[in-house]
């Protein structure tokens, strides 16, 4: 049966109002496919995929990018790269909410731009969708000038070169002359990027592209041999990394760029099928990552960090901590962090305070550069994440029981959470708000007091003491763990403090919780700086997909999500599945 086309439009995480098309059946479905169109172009370029692909009770969604087709805002641009991540989980939490589709009977498909936004979106969000098919995924663009990336990122620092003419014309897309006239033709094709995403597509899939084992999603990846648009050995160092058990690779090799529009694109069409029926046609399963601490790539990595450094590497990283434990001294911030750990609550209270300070002006000038890590941006972009994804639980419990309880099992001082409940006046909140160091309670006894906020308890605790927790009274329903769980290399922590947490919170109650899946800098981080024990700081990072599922583990559900422009920091909501 033919499917016709539905135009709707869904709002996004910023407000904004994006375009897109359904291909809905007539009869029941509880499947869908959802279509994501190459840089430049729009929703309706994808349409004759539908018919070709729909499978017995599935629906076909497409979406027109921000600044793409039909979809508001400057032309082929926004913030940044994350936007467009971000975008994609609103869209699919919007089909699964209008139309009841579990997550695991979503697949995706993207093309060129598309195909990388997907890499990018599996990879930052952990979705447990059953598949995607990546088409010719654009993780490095041929630009065909020397050295045009710094060049790129200079220009634009200087405030020149705004956006990027697109060389990409038909003749280098398609053999077929009809489909060369469709796209010369079409008046909602673009013929330029802004150059900040086009900066940001590289760095995020150079990102992906090298922890690629992060991503289990059942991919199939389509490559032309004759692409002058994209490069192939990008395409295949994320397949060899790629971390799902069902990976396939179907190589085109006559084939230009948008293998979807090319003479010969039904063989094409016929392979995604193919995939798509396998996958469909079997159980989901991707097994619970909760033992991930004992085996996988990550533990490798936090073994070889914890070990000593190749010669080459002892040197390099060697004069790095001499210089940060001498000259570094003088800025305000690496002295603190030499004092008390980097990874201490002092640290993160004069990161997140983020005023240059230290003995000479060199001093200053050096603790500028020392806030202005990509880390440390990071941080203090995960606090508004935060602060934001707090603010709207309570307000969404409120709503609905009229007061909130809620509990933070590991709050240091707790100035970020006495803010928050500070910017909720009209709000009926109370709040325990646990630590195991008295120091910090009695510091947030006297936040409180100057902030004038009200209902909270201060205790001392241990946030991976489950029994403990259990125990919480009144029970809470909104939990609260950030900047915690990171600290910790062992599940087995992990597990038991979200077992009690499990056990505490209202059915139906949530939990937010942070996590960091990457950083850029572990190894540097790990050779040069010391934790609050004057110990090396050395981190295991905890895929996404490994931190969703503990907390699935322990009776919780994600439901929404927020991520830092670099892929660093994420904060999530989870809500309590009743017990």
């Amino acid at each position: 049966m033919t499917l016709s086309p539905i135009e709707s439009t869904f709002k996004t995480w910023d407000g904004t109002e994006l375009f897109y098309r359904s291909w809905i059946p007539a009869s029941p479905f509880d499947k869908a496919l959802v279509l994501f169109h190459r840089g430049h172009e729009h929703s309706n370029r994808l349409a004759h995929l539908v018919n070709a692909l729909a499978l017995d009770g599935m629906a076909v969604f497409a979406w027109d990018a921000r600044g793409n087709g039909r979809s508001p805002g400057r032309r082929d641009w926004a913030e940044n790269f994350m936007a467009y991540e971000k975008d994609v989980a609103a869209f699919i939490r919007h089909l699964r909410k209008t139309h009841g589709i579990a997550e695991e009977n979503i697949a995706v498909l993207g093309h060129s731009v598309g195909a990388a936004l997907l890499a990018a979106w599996a990879h930052d969000f952990a979705p447990r969708i059953r598949a995607m098919v990546l088409a010719t995924p654009a993780f490095r663009i041929r630009l065909y000038v020397p050295l045009a990336i710094p060049s790129l990122r200079a220009f634009y620092a200087a405030g020149f070169m705004k956006t990027v003419p697109s060389y990409v014309k038909a003749r280098v897309l398609t053999h077929d002359p009809v489909e060369r006239k469709r796209i010369d033709e079409d008046p909602l094709i673009t013929h330029s990027i802004s150059t900040n995403i086009l900066l940001d597509l590289y760095d995020t899939s150079t990102r992906v592209m090298q922890d690629a084992a992060a991503i289990r999603t059942p991919t199939l990846l389509l490559t032309a041999g004759k692409d002058y648009v994209v490069q192939h050995d990008a395409e295949e160092s994320f397949f060899q990394k790629l971390g799902s058990d069902v990976k396939q690779k179907e190589h085109y090799p006559e084939m230009f760029h948008a293998v979807f529009h090319e003479t010969g694109r039904q063989a094409v069409i016929e392979r995604t099928k193919k995939f798509l029926q396998e996958v469909f046609a079997k159980p989901f399963e991707i097994p619970l990552l909760v033992d991930a601490d004992k085996s996988g790539y990550t533990k490798r990595e936090y073994d070889e960090l914890s070990k000593s450094p190749t010669p080459a590497k002892a040197l390099y990283y060697g004069f790095s901590k001499q210089s940060m434990n001498t000259l570094g001294r003088l800025s305000q911030g690496i002295r603190l962090g030499y004092e008390s750990g980097f990874n201490s609550g002092r640290t993160l209270d004069y990161v997140y305070e983020n005023q240059a300070r230290g003995k000479t002006p060199i001093g200053k000038v050096i603790d500028w550069f020392y806030l202005n890590s990509i880390g440390w941006k990071g941080i203090r972009v995960r606090r508004q994440m935060l602060e934001r994804l707090l603010r709207q639980t309570i307000q969404k419990v409120h709503a609905a029981q009229g007061s909130v309880h809620l509990v933070d099992i590991a709050a240091g001082a707790g100035r970020y959470m006495l803010e928050v409940l500070r910017s909720l006046k009209d709000t009926r909140v109370t709040a325990t708000l646990r630590d195991r160091e008295p120091k910090n309670l009695e510091q947030g006894r006297t936040i409180a007091q100057e902030f004038g906020v009200q209902g909270i308890t201060f205790i001392q605790g241990d946030a991976f003491n489950g029994a403990d927790l259990a125990s919480l009274s009144p029970k809470p329903q909104v939990a609260v763990v950030s900047g915690l769980y990171e600290l910790f290399p062992d599940n087995g922590m992990i597990r038991e403090s979200l077992r009690g947490l499990a056990a505490a919170v209202e059915d139906g109650g949530y939990l937010v919780y942070t996590n960091q899946p990457w950083h850029p800098q572990v190894e540097l981080i790990a050779r040069t700086l010391c934790n609050w024990d004057g110990k090396p700081w050395v981190m295991r990072r905890r895929t996404q997909a490994e931190m969703d599922d503990l907390i699935r583990e322990a009776g919780f559900e994600k439901e929404e999500m927020d991520v830092d422009p670099w892929g660093i920091f994420t904060v999530s909501v989870a809500r309590r599945i009743n017990k």
